[in-house]
C-alpha cells in the first residue's frame, strides 16, 4: 500500500489535501502520472496546508450562498452555443471550461472549472448533465442545453 497526498479531487477517494492509502500499482500507474496525487512524506505536511488553503479559497464563502447557487443552477438550464454539423454532431466536445464560462454568462457568477464534472462526453446538441461541486456535501446537478451556434 502507498500513502499519497491528493492534489486534485478524485471521485471515490477524496479531495485535495487528503492523505489516502491505495495499492501500489494504482498509485504508480495512474494517480501520480496523471498529477492527481504526490507521494506522502514528512515534508508533505506543509504541502497539505497549502492545498487545503487553495481549496478553501475556491469554495463558495458560506453554506447558504452555495445552497442558493445550487437552487438557481438546478432550476434553470445553462445554455451553451457551440459549432455543430447539420445533424447536431459537435465539432469536438464540450469541456469543463466551456461549462464554467456558460455558467458565468448565465449570470450565476464565476465557478472553478476544476469543480465541474461532465457526466458523459457531450458530442451532440440537446440536453446533457454536469455535476458542480460547490462545497463539501453541496453538489448541484445542472442541465446543459447544447445548441448549434449560428
Amino acid at each position: 500500500m502507498s500513502k499519497l497526498i491528493l492534489t486534485q479531487d478524485v471521485t471515490g477517494l477524496g479531495a485535495p489535501g487528503d492523505v489516502i492509502e491505495v495499492k501500489n500499482g494504482y498509485a504508480r500507474n495512474y494517480l501520480i502520472p496523471q498529477g492527481l496525487a504526490v507521494a506522502w512524506s514528512r515534508g508533505g505536511e506543509k504541502q497539505i496546508e497549502t492545498i487545503k488553503a487553495a481549496r478553501a479559497a475556491r469554495e463558495h464563502a458560506t453554506i447558504e450562498e452555495a445552497q442558493d447557487l445550487k437552487a438557481r443552477l438546478e432550476a434553470n438550464p445553462v445554455t451553451l452555443a457551440v459549432k455543430a454539423g447539420s445533424e447536431g454532431r459537435l465539432f469536438g466536445s464540450v469541456k469543463t471550461g466551456d461549462v464554467a464560462d456558460a455558467v458565468a454568462a448565465a449570470g450565476h457568477g464565476q465557478v472553478d472549472k476544476r469543480m465541474i464534472e461532465i457526466v458523459s462526453p457531450v458530442k451532440s446538441t440537446g440536453d446533457h448533465e454536469a455535476i458542480l461541486k460547490l462545497r463539501d456535501g453541496i453538489v448541484a446537478t445542472i442541465t446543459l442545453r447544447v445548441v448549434a451556434a449560428s
